[in-house]
């Protein structure tokens, strides 16, 4: 019996070492989680019979150490939760390993291939993603190629002090080549429906105490309508209260363009005349230059023109119990029946930890412990070996007596 005791030790230290050494050699390995085989006792009815590897345990709620690379598409959990893939298959495995990038098809992959799962951006009819808009269906993110339309402007915004050291213009009436005809004038930039520049110049000329008249011209062409800002005693703007619509004309080939300008804000103190904000949403049409991951998952497509677009945003998944996944091929794990079935989100929410973009989670292997198991395990397989070595020299004694 003492053979088959020591024989069931040493096969269970070997089902050990294959454990130590796989955690061992997987000390590199981005997102790997290092197992430990746990011993247990066996016996025929009150007989102790010898050892074997009763389970094996996943340190998956261990992180480890962040490895940092700047790139716009590496990313790592900070908590709980697993990035989505899909493989060849179509089969769902979930990984640590926060390495993607883009295939020639647009859509986000992993290092291994494998379409990444998110939730999809919702568009409009035009097929542009709707800012502010609910996260939409789950699948396979894409990012779109080709040019980013463009926007034509619909609203320029003026904040600034208009000083109130101004006297009246003795040029009248207002002359856009007279600068004797006005205090003041500013270029804003505009953008028509086919992303071409134009420039709107507004002309502050003081008319009466606290009055002030704003004339315009569009790219030099003057505009027929003005805006009289009125200001109180205390030097801030009392009208007008809204934003005020100028139609400013219709570009060549384009449709007609008309911006809300708001002077909110705008004031009147005796001092210097300053602008602190001159902006007019729009842009014109742009080409895809990168795409980019955000700590909430939101992957970002950037454009040559400077406008950013939502496309997507990664989903984590979580388990109720996520030490009983099944570790399969290329740093993933598949559901079982112990591990419970995935529950989705976006990074940061429920369950899930945000993303640092920019990082790689490494391997959690700590490789002291593991060279102190590899000792121990070695000590053990000496001893076994020297049952069964004393076991068979008691039997060759037993033989020569008989």
């Amino acid at each position: 019996m003492s053979f088959e005791i020591a024989l069931s030790g040493i096969s269970a230290i070997n089902s050990s070492l294959d454990t130590i050494s796989n955690n061992i050699a997987n000390s590199g390995t981005y997102g790997f989680k290092s197992s430990r085989a746990n011993f247990s006792a066996m016996y025929a009815g009150t007989q102790p019979t010898g050892a074997q590897i009763g389970s094996l345990t996943q340190s998956i709620g261990k992180g480890g150490g962040v490895l940092t690379t700047g790139g716009n598409l590496d990313a790592t959990i900070q908590g709980r939760g697993f990035f989505i893939a899909k493989d060849s298959t179509g089969a769902e495995v979930y990984t640590r390993v926060g390495i993607f990038a883009t295939d020639k098809d647009g859509y986000l992959i992993d290092s291994n291939g494998r379409k990444m799962q998110g939730y999809k951006a919702v568009v409009d009819a035009a097929g542009v993603p709707v800012a502010g808009a609910a996260l939409g269906a789950l699948g396979d993110l894409k990012v779109p190629s080709g040019q980013v339309a463009a926007q034509a402007s619909s609203k320029l915004q003026y904040v600034g002090n208009l000083s109130a050291d101004w006297t009246t213009p003795t040029v009248t009436p207002f002359n856009a080549t007279d600068p004797l005809s006005y205090n003041s004038s500013l270029v804003s930039v505009a953008y028509d429906s086919l992303g071409v520049q134009h420039t709107v110049t507004q002309y502050f000329a003081k008319t009466a105490s606290n009055n002030i008249t704003v004339n315009y011209t569009f790219d030099g062409t003057a505009v027929a309508a003005t805006t009289p800002l009125v200001f109180g005693t205390d030097g801030q703007l009392t009208t007008p209260v809204a934003a005020v619509p100028l139609a400013l004309g219709t570009p060549s080939g384009a449709n007609a363009l008309s911006v809300d300008i708001n002077y909110a804000g705008t004031t009147q103190f005796a001092g210097n005349t300053t602008t602190t904000v001159n902006a007019a949403n729009g842009y014109a049409s742009g080409a895809l230059t990168g795409v980019k991951l955000s700590p909430d998952g939101s992957v970002m497509a950037q454009y040559s023109n400077g406008q950013k677009q939502r496309v997507g945003t990664v989903a984590l998944a979580t388990f109720a119990n996520e030490n009983a996944l099944a570790p399969v091929n290329d740093t993933s794990w598949a559901a079982s029946n112990a591990s419970g079935t995935p529950l989705y989100s976006n990074p940061g929410t429920g369950m899930t930890g945000a993303l640092t973009v920019g990082a790689i989670e490494q391997s959690n292997v700590d490789m002291t412990s593991e060279l102190v198991s590899l000792m121990s395990s070695s000590r053990n397989y000496q001893a076994n070996t020297k049952v069964i070595s004393t076991e068979s020299d008691m039997m060759k004694s037993l033989m020569q007596v008989i």
